[in-house]
């Protein structure tokens, strides 16, 4: 599977690397954010949503694990599992019928429920540089190929 690296230097550009890809997802993919605290995912959400076409405001889920937007051309399920302690958790709000529904799941903090992803996603991960506001953004295709990668190259 292939991997692809974008460098980000503002909160807009991060923005707009989420809004390029969820143009290009469809309904099915599993998209798994991960990075720490304070690094742009849930700025990266808010650009994804928007490139779905979500009308609502999007925040990010930490205390209900998962938000529902429907106003885009495909649903959009935005997972936050910070404060999860066992993935049964998630597994007890649907989370099957979620990742293998109509939708777009998006789930930030998903490296801590690894035990229970799919076989199939997209993996992005966003880390701070030593370079102030740039952000290294990597993308990497696990278990299949998204060709609409090519989108952000």
């Amino acid at each position: 599977m292939s991997t692809f690296i974008k460098k980000s230097s503002s909160v807009k550009e991060t923005m707009e690397l989420g809004r390029k890809l969820g143009e290009s997802l469809e309904k099915g993919t599993t998209v798994c954010l991960t990075g720490d605290l304070g690094t742009g995912k849930t700025h990266f959400a808010k650009g994804l949503a928007e490139g779905l076409g979500v009308k609502e405001n999007i925040t990010s889920p930490t205390f209900t694990i998962v938000n529902e937007y429907h106003s885009g051309r495909v649903p959009l399920y935005h997972f936050d599992v910070y404060r999860v302690h066992d993935p049964d958790e998630v597994l007890q709000v649907g989370f099957e019928e979620y990742i293998y529904g109509n939708g777009v799941a998006l789930i930030e903090w998903a490296d801590l429920i690894e035990s229970i992803l799919p076989d199939q996603f997209l993996q992005v991960k966003i880390e701070k540089t030593d370079v102030e506001d740039e952000r290294k953004i990597t993308f990497h295709e696990v278990g299949k190929v998204y060709p609409f990668l090519e989108v952000l190259v």
